[in-house]
Order: structure tokens, then sequence, then C-alpha cells
């Protein structure tokens, strides 16, 4: 008789998540010895996060950096399993989903990702708005839809947070909201960033920061640094710089700090560290859970050579390849390989048409940046066919609006 494969569940279709599962599935499996892959995520569609910002711009469309996970899984050996996850009984090596439904397991990998808090504030949950997925993305949308649409005079948006996704959605939204001329005078939007710290981009290049700061002077974006958001309401928030308060009007709020792990994996009885990460081995393994991996938002995580493991999509995509090997390895009895992290730079959108990049001893701004962030974007979608797809959209598209402008 023979032995029953291996059962793999896999939490969270995220970069984590969506590429292990793609990698296991291209690995060597032994005549019947493939495993059960089960995919779990609570939407229907992976989302490339990175370009995320294009659909306010219209630069992009959802099925370019959203595309269903049953397209992307099509002849994997992947199953995908839409459902939300409501609590993991690591005992038993049971996953219970919230419609009732059980999902057993041999190998459980946790790619559930984080959460953006939004409790840190009072009023933040009631008024402000959070960017962290395509709904978040379409809801700012309509909101955006109706301030445009509107008769007032001034659109004032604040947003919280000059990482990167506030840099980022303060570029891009000036360039959809300003107007053309050169000196900005008659643009309705009046930007703000509200950062706690004393700079902008804090961990990223110094090259990287300066072109940035220069992208914002020249859309018009004030930048507040050293400032605590105390309140938001539906038409004003609360900015304490210096001991003092001020309260300013404001139509809309965009919430950028923060990263929560969720409540699934808060309950876990996992060693954490003090933001509540799950502390992993460099084989990516849970402490004293070999049979479960984790990676991405959600883990404190050091490489081989020591390094601490950024939370990145781009540190995400590297250890989904770890992981899917180790598992393969962990199931062959072959040695598991720690993961060595290489850091490959990292680029940051600044509006319509124009990226700073700093790595590997290059830096570059402006549109040729655009163009080597969107090709190396192309490269790290996550199946051929999809990226001979949006390429071909890519491509064919300036052609197509040249011809019907």
């Amino acid at each position: 008789m023979s032995q029953q494969s291996a059962k793999i569940c896999i939490l969270g279709g995220g970069f984590g998540g969506l590429y292990t599962a793609l990698r296991l599935s291209k690995l060597p499996w032994e005549g019947d010895k493939k495993p059960e892959i089960v995919l779990v995520d609570q939407s229907d569609r992976f989302l490339f996060s990175p370009l995320l910002y294009e659909l306010l711009t219209r630069e992009l469309e959802t099925w370019e950096i959203a595309p269903p996970f049953v397209e992307l899984l099509a002849n994997t050996g992947v199953r995908f399993c839409q459902g939300t996850v409501a609590k993991v009984n690591i005992e038993q090596r049971l996953v219970h989903l919230q419609d009732g439904s059980d999902i057993s397991y041999d190998r459980l990998v946790l790619a559930l990702g984080g959460e953006t808090p939004m409790d840190l504030v009072p009023g933040a949950e009631a008024h402000a708005y959070p960017f962290r997925n395509v709904n978040d993305a379409y809801r700012l949308e309509e909101r955006l839809r109706i301030l445009e649409e509107s008769e007032t005079d001034k659109i004032r948006i604040a947003i919280v947070g000059a990482g990167y996704s506030g840099v980022e959605l303060a570029c891009k939204l000036a360039d959809r909201l300003g107007d053309k001329s050169p000196d900005r005078s008659r643009d309705r939007a009046r930007l703000r960033l509200v950062e706690l710290s004393d700079k902008i981009l804090g961990t990223s290049p110094k090259f990287n920061r300066e072109a940035a700061t220069k992208a914002l002077e020249a859309k018009g974006v004030f930048i507040d640094l050293e400032t605590k958001v105390e309140s938001i309401s539906q038409d004003s928030m609360s900015l304490e710089y210096k001991e003092q308060v001020d309260t300013i009007p404001v139509e809309l709020v965009i919430w950028t700090v923060g990263t929560r792990v969720s409540p699934v994996v808060q309950s876990l009885p996992f060693q954490v560290n003090q933001r509540g990460q799950i502390q992993v081995t460099s084989t990516m393994q849970v402490l004293e859970h070999p049979e479960i991996f984790a990676l991405g938002d959600l883990v404190d995580c050091q490489d081989a050579e020591g390094q601490k493991i950024p939370a990145t999509a781009q540190a995400a995509f590297q250890q989904a390849d770890y992981t899917g090997w180790n598992i393969w390895a962990s199931l062959t009895n072959r040695p598991l390989l720690p993961f060595r992290y290489q850091y490959l730079g990292e680029m940051i959108t600044l509006g319509v048409d124009n990226t700073t990049l700093a790595g590997l001893g290059v830096t570059l701004d402006g549109p040729f940046a655009n163009i080597a962030r969107r090709l190396a974007y192309l490269y790290r979608m996550p199946t051929l066919e999809h990226q001979l797809k949006v390429g071909f959209n890519w491509l064919t598209r300036p052609v197509i609006d040249l011809l019907s402008s």
C-alpha cells in the first residue's frame, strides 16, 4: 500500500504565500509522492502591492496588479481555497476556517502578512482611510472622485506617515489632483505629510530621500516633521508640534502608519518579539515547531549571516524561495538551506513617470528610473503567462492611446 501524500497548507496569498506555493509546484517530487498543496486567502486575488499606487493615477488597471489566484495557479497542482482563517490548532494540525470547514496539514506555512492598526489615534478608525489592499484603493478612489466632482475650492488631504507608502501616495495624488501649469498655482489640492520623526523615509538611502524631498517640494506637498496626530474627526484633525496643538480642516485623511500581526497569529503559543512577530530560525521554521514555516511581515528573522531581515516585499519574495525549498527538503530527507538575504536596493515612485532607485552601486531617478522599476516588477510578477500579458499591454497601450486621441 502506498504511503499517503503529505499535505501542505499555506495561509496567506501575498508575496510570501503565493510564491512559496509556486516554488513548491515546480520542485521535483518523486512519483506519487507529490504533496497536496492548498493556498488559503480571504481575497480571490493576489496583489502586487508595490504597484497599488498606480490604480489611483489610472496608470495601471486592476487585472494587471491583482490577477485572480485561480488564474495564477492553473496547471500548477496547487488548490486555492478562498476563506478566512478563524483558528489554527497546532496540536491536531488543523486549520479552522470561519465557514466551519477544516484543513489538515503535515506542513503549515504562515504568510498572513500584517494589518494596518487604525486604533492608535482617536477618530482614525472612523474617519481615516487605510491604503493596503485593492478594496482600500477602491474606497479611496470613490472618496477622491466625490471630492473632485464637488464645488469645494480646495481639496485638503493629510497623509499620516512619511515612510514609503506615505511619500509615494503624496506624489501620486499630487500628480492626479494638481494643475499642470509650471508654477502649480491653480492646484485645488493641498497635500500634507505628517511624520512623527525628524525626517521622511527614515530607513531609505540618502539619494532616494533627497530625490523624494525634491519631488515633494516641486509638487507643493507640505511636510510636517516631528508632528504627532492627536485626533481625527470627519472634517478636521488635531496635530501636536512642540507641545502646541493645532486643529486644521481636512477633507481626507489617509493613514499609512504601522503594521500589526493578525489576531490569528497573535493567538498562537509561539515565541515572539516585542512587536508580536514570530521568531523563526534561519531556515524559516518556527522555534520548537519545525513542521511550521513562517515568513513575511509576521516574522522576526535573521538570515545565515545574522542580518536582521526587513519586513518588505523584496524580503518576502526571497524568503518564499527558501521556504518552498526547505519544505520540499524536509519531506524528501534532504538538508535544509539557511536563508541568505540579498539586498537589491529600493525603488520609490515619485509620481507619474518618475521614480528614484538606489542599490547595487547604482543611483537613478526620473523617467529612466521609472522604466527600470516597471521592468523589475514585470520580472517579479508571479507567472510567465501573467508577465507576458502585462508586458504586451504595457508595450501596446501608448500606441492605442495615441490612436484614440
